[in-house]
């Protein structure tokens, strides 16, 4: 029972100690991020031809935050890690650990738990806040620096496509203007077909807005296969896209939460847009629990030789290079996944599998080999 009580003691010592150093790591990448970010916003406003209020700045920082932070997540539990590794080994607290049969996994342990629960507190309520944040920053951007982005990227040249499969049969819809986030298009050119994707009809509209379930055309031009064209004020034509889906998916996919992601990929897909990069936020998403427990690993694999050894400094220098590279494989797949070479949960879990498993390999060899 001593022993139970022991071992339940030093868990949770060295679980306090891990989540504390993880937690005060990731604040001050926090406050690094938002100078940072901050600095950008003035600049950006420098260059704007516009006025945008200072304190508008701010808070548009203020809400990206949340979004930019939980990128910096891993290495805050990396080097969070590592600094505590770093504190016991001077304090001589794992030499005294070591010398009393504690093992690396005892103490690793706990901070490989630490690091999973909150890497899944982060996925499932942190990133919806942040989700929640960035759409409202990235809509008072588009206010104050009058640039809207949506579901309809726009190019000068060629305008804005849409292809979806609507109640009518699939539609390719072409704007030379996207205007209030994507709910406006003004020049719209549909090609409408049946079910048999034969053409039925093309409409040339002044403009078009979108309700639920529908877009709203006005002062359109109708021109049915067989038939003279007609002239409508308002013309209607269904649609799987509802204005509030299109507030959500503002920007980037960091304006969408976790949970939100399997149903927009459904609804991209409906819609005839490529859904790959919310693919792949999803599976990056599912696998952060797992790799920020890859961080713990590599940090421990790191750090045990100064254990024993010494060159304390110098491991740490090596586990903050090999976390850098791992960042540049996530990176290199990731890419590769964008590009369509590879499937969207491969480029999320294959790099947290091959780096957890060096760091396991390692780790066995340096304490059991």
């Amino acid at each position: 029972m001593r022993g139970i009580s022991a071992g339940g003691t030093l868990a949770r010592y060295f679980s306090a100690r891990f989540l504390a150093a993880m937690v005060a790591m990731f604040a001050i990448c926090c406050v690094l991020i938002f100078f940072v970010d901050f600095i950008e916003m003035l600049r950006r406003a420098g260059n704007f031809s516009g006025e945008v209020p200072g304190f508008l700045l701010a808070w548009m920082t203020i809400l990206r935050l949340p979004s930019f932070s939980e990128l910096t997540l891993p290495f805050a539990v990396l080097i969070g890690t590592i600094a505590i590794f770093l504190m016991l080994s001077r304090s001589s607290e794992l030499v005294v650990l070591r010398a009393a049969g504690v093992s690396v996994w005892q103490f690793t342990l706990p901070a490989m738990i630490v690091a999973f629960v909150l890497g899944v507190i982060f996925v499932v309520a942190y990133n919806p806040i942040a989700a929640v944040a960035r759409g409202e920053a990235e809509r008072l951007y588009a206010s104050a620096f009058g640039k809207d982005e949506s579901l309809l990227k726009t190019s000068k040249k060629a305008g804005a496509w849409l292809r979806e499969d609507g109640a009518d049969g699939p539609s390719v819809v072409h704007a030379l203007e996207v205007l209030n986030q994507g709910l406006e298009l003004n020049g719209v050119t549909v090609f409408q077909y049946d079910a048999k994707h034969s053409l039925t009809e093309r409409v040339e509209a002044k403009r078009a807005v979108l309700k639920d379930g529908r877009w709203e055309l006005q002062d359109a031009w109708v021109s049915a296969v067989g038939q003279e064209p007609a002239f409508y004020t308002r013309y209607m034509l269904s649609t799987y896209l509802t204005p509030t889906q299109v507030r959500d998916t503002l920007g980037t996919v960091f304006s969408i939460s976790f949970w939100d992601l399997p149903n927009f990929i459904q609804i991209a897909e409906r819609a005839g847009l490529p859904a790959t990069q919310y693919r792949v936020q999803y599976h990056l998403l599912l696998s952060r629990p797992f790799l920020l427990v890859t961080m713990v690993l590599i940090a421990a694999t790191c750090s045990l030789k100064g254990f024993r050894f010494g060159n304390v400094q110098i491991n740490a220098i090596f586990g903050l290079a090999a976390g850098f590279g791992f960042f540049v494989f996530s990176e290199i797949s990731r890419n590769f996944a964008m590009a369509g070479l590879t499937s969207a949960a491969a480029a999320a879990w294959i790099p947290v599998i091959v780096a957890a498993s060096l760091a396991l390999t390692v780790l066995l060899y340096k304490e059991d080999g």
